[in-house]
């Protein structure tokens, strides 16, 4: 029987990855790959010459189960995301579960994910928190956002840099003009930043300044 391997890759930093990491991707029969173009850049940067193959959500619901049957025999494969962990806001789910259906034995690496550095610096609670991931972009998003109004712990949110401002004057509405949060954007990278404050005060932040990059928004909970 073969195994499955989830291994998070940096998420803008190419040093932080682990030595364990390197060494699963360089011996792995086959490595899936949200995007092999993005994976290509880090396999250059660490000599990495496994086999890459598109494993992205718009494939995912087709190729999972033959991927899981591939591992019924003695294969070892591994899985990685553009950047962090899969299975994070990011495709990985559906092929854990198959493989677990087929009786193939499933290993996550420890490694980068965008939310915890951004959650550790905030300066809101973390013994308690809900990770919300994206927002529904449409449909169901008042709804979601309603269903959080009286969520006591701190939430933690993705968001890109085109609804940053749409996000904060919704959650504005939601949450109201007291509630304390933190937004992080390119984190781990040469122009990193963090803006705390209320929720007005970093929006007023941002209708200021320039929108770049992938944000992370940790919004407090309901005192």
């Amino acid at each position: 029987m073969g195994k499955l391997i989830i291994v998070p890759t940096p998420i803008g930093n190419l040093e932080d990855i682990t030595l364990r990491a390197i060494r699963v991707l360089k011996e792995a029969d086959l490595v899936l790959a949200e995007d092999t173009r993005v994976t290509r850049k880090l396999f250059n940067h660490y000599e990495i010459h496994s086999t890459l193959r598109a494993f992205h959500q718009h494939n995912e619901h087709q190729s999972a189960s033959l991927i899981a049957a591939d591992l019924t025999e003695d294969k070892t494969y591994a899985m990685v995301s553009d950047a962090g962990t899969p299975g994070i806001s990011d495709p990985a789910y559906l092929l854990v579960k198959a493989c677990l259906d087929q009786g193939v034995e499933v290993e996550c690496l420890p490694g980068a994910t965008a939310f915890v550095p951004a959650l550790v610096k905030s300066g809101l609670p973390t013994s308690s928190f809900c990770f919300e991931g994206f927002l529904p972009q449409k449909k169901g998003r008042q709804t979601k956002l309603k269903s959080l109004q009286e969520e006591t712990r701190t939430m933690v949110f993705y968001e890109s840099p085109y609804r940053v401002i749409k996000t904060l004057e919704q959650f504005i509405a939601t949450f109201g003009v007291e509630r304390k949060a933190s937004v992080s954007r390119e984190l781990t990278k040469i122009f990193e930043e963090t803006v705390n404050g209320t929720l007005p005060e970093i929006l007023e932040y941002y209708l200021k300044h320039t929108i770049k990059g992938e944000f992370v928004i940790i919004v407090a909970g309901k005192n």
